[in-house]
C-alpha cells in the first residue's frame, strides 16, 4: 500500500489516484470502485453520477496549476478531498491554488499534494494549506521520509537576510 504523509504522521493510502484522461475521454472515463481521486475533466463532465460518491467520501478531485478555481466554487462543498498535481517539482503553481482554496474559497477538507512531491517542500506546502502530502514513492524510502519529518519546523519563517539587506 503507498504512504502518504496525513497531519504530520506516515500512514497507508487507500485513495487511487485516476490518471492519462484527456478532456475527449472525460465523459466516458469509466471510475473503478473504492476510493478515487479523478482529474476535474472527469468530475465536470460525469458530475450527475459522481456526486453520490463524493457525498459518501468516496471520490476526490484533482487539479492541475493552471486550474481556474471559480468554475469549481459551487462543487467544493460536496468534494471530500481535493488534490493538487505537481507535474514537476519546480511548478509552484499548486502552491497558489492550495493558499486561495483554503483562504478565498473556505475549502476545509482533505487538501493534498500529489505529483512530483519533494522532501524538501514538505513545510511549505504545509504553510500553503496542505494536509496531506505524498511524495514519490520512486524517489524516497521510509527512513528518508521519517527524517524529512522530524525538521518541518526548521523554514517556520522567512529566509534570514544577509548583512546588506538580501537575501
Amino acid at each position: 500500500m503507498p504512504q502518504i504523509i496525513k497531519n504530520g504522521r506516515i500512514q497507508g493510502d487507500e485513495w487511487k489516484v485516476l490518471r492519462g484522461v484527456g478532456n475527449d475521454a472525460a465523459a466516458t472515463m469509466a471510475v473503478p470502485a473504492g476510493r478515487v481521486i479523478v482529474p476535474l475533466a472527469v468530475w465536470q463532465a460525469q458530475r450527475p453520477q459522481l456526486a453520490s460518491s463524493a457525498e459518501a467520501g468516496m471520490l476526490g478531485v484533482w487539479l492541475t496549476g493552471d486550474t481556474d478555481l471559480a468554475a469549481l466554487a459551487d462543487d467544493l462543498m460536496a468534494l471530500p478531498l481535493i488534490a493538487v498535481d505537481f507535474p514537476r517539482f519546480t511548478d509552484g503553481r499548486g502552491y497558489s491554488i492550495a493558499t486561495q482554496l483554503r483562504t478565498r474559497y473556505g475549502y476545509a477538507g482533505e487538501l493534498r499534494a500529489i505529483g512530483d512531491v519533494l522532501c524538501d517542500q514538505f513545510s511549505f506546502m504545509i504553510r500553503c494549506g496542505f494536509s496531506t502530502l505524498q511524495p514519490c514513492e520512486e524517489r524516497y524510502n521510509r527512513v528518508q521520509i521519517d527524517a524529512a519529518l522530524t525538521r518541518p519546523g526548521d523554514f517556520s519563517g522567512p529566509f534570514p537576510r544577509n548583512r546588506r539587506g538580501t537575501r
